[in-house]
């Protein structure tokens, strides 16, 4: 299923993403299908006429992966990690598609880092990596956004990676997706700048959302970004950036200045 959250200027609502004669639809389903399953309202509205919205508001925290494609790390001169390399960009920082990405004022070198994410669907805490798909309620594409410079000076990354707006998240949530070998593309203006699978992470899915458990309960809600290949670099206010991973869609964001 590929499930939208969605508005059409009231409140937003939640979706499931078909086809009718040959136009892209959202059948609404009453709540929010992770918590009240999916019900069909009967109603039908064209895809064309709402603006979606992220397709999920972690309820307490994103999880970041660092480092997780080699061609990445070495763009950087940093070695592989030996194990996860994880941080926390706060709920206050998902934006949904379209949504403007600000430029911050205290950033000369803001990057963009196009990424799968995984949206965790029940609570879990130390999960075994063979039980991790029970508790995985699908996926959506993520642009962790990086005030690279800050990163660098700060020496850690919650200032760099947290700003509001610096994960962007959409189109919408695929529940029923293989992970292991899809095609990530990321462009800026149209000219592509990453190019790589998800076969080339060095921690895959299973081993991420086990890795994350291990030290903190993870909710409904969360997302887990599960690391940008290499090819990140710079984009100023006026582009244009989007992340597409095979099986989901495209993530579509424009850079804007702070007034």
């Amino acid at each position: 299923m590929r499930i939208a959250r969605f508005s059409t200027d009231d409140e937003p609502r939640f979706g499931l993403i078909g086809s009718e004669d040959g136009v892209e639809t959202i059948a609404i389903v009453g709540g929010d299908p992770m918590y009240a399953g999916v019900t069909f309202t009967g109603e039908k509205v064209p895809l064309d006429d709402v603006r979606l919205l992220a397709p999920v508001l972690p309820r307490s925290k994103v999880v970041g992966i660092g480092r997780n494609y080699a061609d990445h790390a070495a763009e950087f001169d940093h070695d592989v990690p030996a194990e996860p390399l994880v941080f926390l960009k706060p709920n206050t920082a998902v934006v949904g598609p379209r949504d403007p990405i600000v430029y911050p004022r205290q950033t000369e070198d803001l990057h963009f880092e196009g990424e799968l994410a995984v949206v965790i669907g029940r609570i879990c805490r130390d999960i075994e990596v063979d039980d991790v798909a029970k508790v995985v309620y699908g996926y959506t594409v993520a642009n962790d956004v990086t005030a690279r410079d800050l990163q660098f000076r700060d020496g850690q990354w919650t200032r760099a990676k947290g700003f509001d707006t610096f994960c962007p998240l959409g189109p919408w949530i695929e529940t029923d997706l293989d992970v292991d070998a899809l095609a990530l593309r990321t462009t800026l203006n149209g000219d592509v700048r990453q190019d790589a699978s998800t076969a080339d992470l060095i921690f895959d899915v299973p081993t991420l959302v086990a890795h994350a458990s291990s030290f903190m309960t993870l909710l409904p809600g969360d997302v887990l970004l599960t690391g940008t290949p290499g090819g990140v670099g710079p984009m100023r206010p006026g582009d244009e950036v989007s992340v597409t991973v095979e099986g989901i869609g495209t993530l579509t964001n424009q850079v804007v200045s702070r007034d």
